[in-house]
């Protein structure tokens, strides 16, 4: 069973992480989202729940402005071809989230540590970062550096990688 948003708080608050919420109406895309830009301070993020030809998941963590070529972006992280969305249901089996509410606090159902997690260096260069607390009608504010003890938890080691486009060499 899917762990909650109050289980992932519970986990949090047993971590010693300060984080602070803000309830909204659901919110499914970055372009929704940015309405809340004047409540909630920090780095706002997208997420992308994506699969590579040989079946390996990679949740990629950005800050919102990231433009991400998808068809490039497999070279940069080391996987296997190109990179396809995962489906709703692998996103709830792995991540135990459903479409609009990716969010790397996800990796707290990722038992069997079976997703590769990426974090978009320009994304880690602010000092607090917002997430969607395992649904998308929150935003959780954290410290960068608090994300990656939540995310070493929950048996991950993040790679911090630039995976814009604008980090393209053309």
């Amino acid at each position: 069973m899917a762990k909650t948003r109050d289980d992932l708080f519970r986990h949090l608050a047993d971590l010693a992480i300060e984080t602070s919420t803000i309830t909204h109406p659901p919110l499914f895309t970055v372009e929704e989202s940015k309405c809340l830009r004047g409540e909630i301070p920090g780095g706002h993020t997208k997420n992308l729940f994506l699969k590579d030809k040989k079946g390996r998941l990679f949740l990629v963590v950005a800050i919102e402005s990231a433009d991400i070529n998808l068809k490039r972006l497999h070279t940069r992280i080391g996987a296997s071809g190109r990179l396809s969305f995962g489906n709703a249901e692998l996103m709830q089996e792995k991540l135990g989230v459903i479409p609009g509410s990716v969010t790397p606090f996800g990796l707290i159902n990722d038992v069997g540590q079976d997703v590769t997690v990426i974090l978009d260096a320009a994304m880690m260069e602010h000092d607090i970062l917002n997430y969607h607390p395992l649904e998308n009608t929150a935003t959780t504010t954290i410290a960068a550096k608090d994300l990656l003890a939540f995310i070493r938890s929950c048996g991950h080691e993040p790679q911090i990688l630039p995976v814009s486009n604008q980090d393209d060499a053309e």
